[in-house]
């Protein structure tokens, strides 16, 4: 499903023409999951911030494979979309990890800037991600390495930054910032709303025979993820300029 919907390809290669060096250029690397592509929406208007500003973006998209859940996951829509949820609610509720692929680009490089892409499953953070960070690999990624993390969600937030922000400090990140990203609608609606969405793979009006908000990613959201990414890169480039004798002062 990664790239549909004319997904610009970032992943590959970072921009050309940028009048900079590449061995001067901050190296950021996005890791993330995503099965509605929303996740993916944001990591995209941020890449495009990150490398109008002249970073190299790379882009790693992490799979779930774990055979006990992998069919809940393995088309869009979900034909039964309530039974696929609910059937996930005693690994996240017990905070388990399963099997998952991480592309070989997350490890290939130190990165100057690590930003996980993290929606929200029941509360806290997808099991996907969560194997990530428990992962040795996210050991590799993140010691002594700056992090960022982005959550899109339904309702909640909050726990799930705090759980990205926590564990990847035990793994040794340098934790520099946080975005959340929330649908519309209050806490029943916009479970129909997401409901309607993963059974149809369209935008509704009306489910049950209730009126329901606009679910996923709105523009406004893309601002927001285009205006902390700008922050991101300032916070780069600040560094970068500096020359050498002022970082080691």
């Amino acid at each position: 499903m990664e790239g549909a919907g004319g997904t610009r390809l970032i992943a590959a290669n970072a921009r050309e023409g940028l009048g900079m060096d590449d061995a001067k250029k901050p190296s950021v690397l996005f890791v993330y999951y995503t099965y509605t592509q929303q996740t993916r929406k944001v990591i995209d208007a941020m890449a495009d911030v990150l490398q109008g500003r002249g970073c190299d973006v790379q882009l790693g998209a992490i799979e779930f494979v774990d055979p006990r859940y992998e069919k809940r996951f393995d088309e869009f829509p979900m034909p039964h979309p309530f039974r696929e949820l609910v059937g996930m609610i005693p690994i996240e509720m017990t905070r388990g990890t399963g099997k998952i692929n991480v592309p070989d680009v997350v490890t290939q490089q130190e990165y100057d800037l690590v930003c996980i892409g993290s929606p929200t499953w029941w509360l806290s953070t997808n099991v996907p991600v969560r194997s990530f960070l428990e992962s040795e690999k996210a050991d590799r990624v993140l010691k002594g390495r700056k992090f960022a993390a982005a959550v899109t969600c339904r309702r909640y937030w909050k726990h799930n930054l705090k759980t990205v922000r926590r564990i990847g400090t035990k793994r040794g990140g340098v934790y520099v910032d946080g975005i959340g990203f929330r649908y519309q609608g209050g806490q029943v609606r916009s479970l129909l709303s997401l409901l309607s969405y993963l059974g149809s793979g369209e935008y509704r009006g009306k489910y049950l025979g209730v009126k329901i908000p606009p679910t996923n990613i709105q523009d406004y959201h893309l601002e927001q993820a285009r205006a902390f990414a700008g922050r991101l890169a300032d916070g780069l480039l600040s560094v970068t300029d500096t020359g050498p004798q002022e970082r080691s002062a």
